[in-house]
């Protein structure tokens, strides 16, 4: 169950901006992004199992915005998309996800093109492709989800970073685990958990000038199966240009919102 919502922005008339991190993220990692955004109302949250969504505990609704009810971790892909449309509750909305949470915006723009009327993905990935790296098969779903969750974080951000962090940062981070090995066992089902090829809504792929080659790929393998799709491509950022270059990545929240009116 989502249980942190926090909404920012105060034109009604607008549709609703909601941002979805990535695996081991949280909500408060686009408060870069969401400060160059004032202007409009831009909703983040922590994905089911994350940080704040970490329980299942059942709370009052926030801001005017739904909430699904159910269990803190997420056994499935579709629960992030069931969660994501509970959250933009029936409104009109845009969505923009950071990678893994770009995979969710995309299936949320497939389940509701009603609703969610545009769409923004950042690097998301695609490890049901046949060129995505396997690393060796390893299967996270025999791993210990608090190690798995420091060697992930790691891998995709850096050693540095991780010894950075303060050992309540840390725990934090290790406590996320049990979503992060959820999620990455699901999306090795070996297939896609979405057809690109009946989307309805406009989209927007960013990439980073600098990020890694299978990243940059992603793009260009979307790209191929959305023809009209726009590419944003940030100059001098890698995967995290939400927290790197977040003027770049609210002109990107901007362009999706622009595709859909």
């Amino acid at each position: 169950m989502v249980e942190h919502v926090p909404s920012h922005g105060f034109d009604a008339n607008a549709p609703v901006v909601v941002l979805v991190h990535g695996s081991l993220d949280r909500g408060t990692s686009f408060a870069r992004v969401v400060r160059r955004l004032h202007d409009l109302r831009v909703v983040t949250y922590d994905r089911r199992g994350y940080h704040r969504s970490r329980d299942s505990a059942i709370g009052p609704t926030e801001a005017g915005l739904s909430r699904p009810s159910a269990s803190p971790s997420a056994s499935a892909f579709e629960c992030h998309v069931a969660d994501l449309l509970a959250v933009v509750g029936g409104r009109r909305s845009v969505a923009i996800g950071h990678s893994l949470g770009g995979d969710v915006a995309l299936g949320a723009a497939l389940e509701d093109p009603g609703t969610v009327r545009a769409v923004g993905v950042y690097e998301p990935p695609l490890p049901w492709t046949d060129w995505w790296p396997k690393r060796g098969g390893r299967d996270p779903s025999g791993e210990d989800p608090a190690k798995f969750a420091e060697s992930f974080f790691r891998r995709v951000v850096s050693d540095e970073a991780w010894e950075r962090l303060t050992e309540h940062a840390r725990e934090e981070r290790r406590a996320d685990g049990a979503a992060l090995v959820a999620e990455m066992a699901d999306l090795r089902r070996g297939r896609a958990p979405f057809d690109l090829s009946v989307l309805e809504v406009p989209i927007v792929l960013g990439r980073g000038e600098r990020s890694i080659p299978h990243h940059r790929r992603a793009i260009d393998a979307l790209k191929h199966s959305i023809p009209d799709a726009e590419v944003f491509e940030i100059a001098g950022a890698s995967h995290g240009a939400h927290l790197t270059h977040p003027d770049a990545f609210a002109q990107m929240v901007r362009a999706v919102v622009a595709r859909a009116s």
